[in-house]
């Protein structure tokens, strides 16, 4: 009787310490510098393989943890930690942290840290000069060992638009799936073209087309009686783009090759100098401030005074001129194509995986889902972000903009790809550099693509 009644004080005095140690333990997710964490306590989360790993994925751009209100329409916009729940939810003892930074100096952020080992999975513009260095996991083998996993969901060419080439590999591989879609093409405002009695830009317009329905459209508008431009293309950041782009109108190119002992530009090209002529000549059917990217501050408003917009993106384009109102006044044409309807530059981010990740598996499972219609709704509903995927194109959301983005995903199918190899490496600021020059009077355009050509080319001996 005695040994009972012991045995039943031992039990409650375990029920004790038990109920005890629970009470006092913390579930709050403060860090230890005492600033916020979103790593989630995975409440209520069974026990499975993925139990005690933390996936650590970086994001660029204007991604937010929490909802916050729209500043163009005033609406909530939600944040991703109804994503990291829904995956955590699939993944059951995972948890994902999220590293947001901006775009400006994205690609230094990025190389301090794959180089430190911060984060496993990255979203990488940059992909071709991480990959040459060896700090990024193929993907081939995940792909084939993953039997329910169809590349068939992306846009054409997205897949192929992002291969790269490995530091030992002589042929372009899988190191990144498309996750922000984007493009370029040619915007227009149907208003003004309406009130100087001018066609629509037609689908696939020539260089000579622009240039007349620009020069039309320039003076003072025959309804309004307010000064119009015909034209505006930003002449400093993304004229390198605008540029190569008119070349590959009259079916020429930047150049040729991948690896980098292999590339061959083609800047002092006789397309390129035309090209570079037309910008010159279409600047006087512009506002002031091209080179400082001004003069465009009426458009995508009411009181819009341009007509035909070059080298514009979704991002900008879409979205805010719904929010506007204008979702019907704007147009959008296709980038200038060659003759097997090429052209344009590729553009987005993909999703790739550090190479030095200790949770591989669980990197390739958020793939995965960063590639599912989950995250790419979220990116284009909620995050002003393109999707990459083909079932867009059966959501709501892409039906009630659907005049605006049939165009941008044909746009995002028919860009040069491979991409330009070099748009992050320094030929691409040389050569926006002599945009510019020509552009201010400083050269002309000759010597201006001709001073690209050297030396690009100098620092392409320099490098290899």
């Amino acid at each position: 009787m005695t040994q009972v009644k012991s045995f039943w004080l031992m039990l409650l005095f375990a029920l004790v310490v038990a109920v005890f140690t629970v009470g006092c333990s913390s579930d709050d997710t403060t860090g230890k510098d005492g600033s916020e964490t979103n790593e989630g306590t995975n409440e209520g989360a069974a026990e499975g393989e993925w139990e005690g790993q933390t996936l650590k994925v970086q994001l660029i751009g204007d991604f937010n943890m929490e909802d916050s209100t729209d500043p163009i329409t005033g609406e909530t916009t939600k944040g991703l930690q109804g994503i990291k729940d829904e995956f955590e939810k699939q993944h059951p003892g995972a948890t994902v942290e999220f590293i947001i930074m901006p775009w400006e100096g994205y690609t230094e952020k990025t190389q301090a840290m794959i180089t430190s080992g911060e984060a496993d999975v990255y979203q990488m513009p940059g992909i071709a000069d991480f990959a040459a260095q060896g700090v990024l996991e193929p993907l081939e083998p995940y792909i084939e060992n993953d039997p329910d996993y169809n590349l068939d969901i992306f846009i054409e060419n997205q897949v192929n638009g992002w291969k790269a080439l490995g530091p030992d590999s002589d042929e372009l591989g899988i190191y990144g799936l498309p996750f922000l879609g984007d493009a370029r093409f040619i915007a227009y405002d149907k208003q003004l073209f309406d009130e100087w009695g001018v066609e629509y830009l037609s689908e696939y317009p020539t260089m000579e087309e622009v240039a007349e329905k620009a020069k039309q459209m320039t003076g003072k508008n025959p309804v309004t009686g307010e000064q119009n431009y015909g034209i505006w293309f930003r002449g400093d950041w993304s004229s390198a783009f605008t540029l190569i782009n008119l070349a590959e109108g009259q079916n020429g190119s930047w150049g040729t090759g991948f690896a980098w002992d292999e590339i061959e530009f083609n800047f002092d090209s006789p397309e390129m100098k035309k090209g570079l002529e037309w910008l010159l000549d279409m600047q006087g059917f512009a506002p002031d401030g091209l080179v400082s990217n001004q003069g465009n501050e009426k458009w995508l408003t009411q009181n819009n005074d341009i007509a035909i917009m070059l080298n514009q993106g979704p991002g900008d384009t879409i979205m805010p001129a719904y929010a506007q109102g204008l979702g019907d006044r704007i147009g959008i044409a296709q980038e200038f194509k060659n003759d097997e309807g090429v052209g344009g530059m590729f553009a987005g981010s993909p999703i790739t995986m550090a190479k030095d990740s200790e949770n591989k598996d669980l990197a390739w499972e958020w793939m995965k889902f960063a590639t599912s219609e989950t995250v790419q709704k979220y990116v284009f509903e909620e995050a002003n972000g393109m999707p990459a995927i083909q079932a867009a194109e059966t959501w709501d959301s892409y039906a009630e903009v659907e005049n605006l983005m049939a165009p941008t995903l044909e746009a995002m199918s028919t860009p040069w790809t491979p991409r330009y190899p070099w748009a992050s490496s320094q030929p691409r600021f040389i050569l926006t550099s002599e945009v510019e020059a020509a552009l201010t009077g400083e050269r002309s355009a000759a010597e201006a693509v001709e001073k690209a050509q050297k030396e690009s080319e100098q620092w392409l001996k320099n490098r290899n």
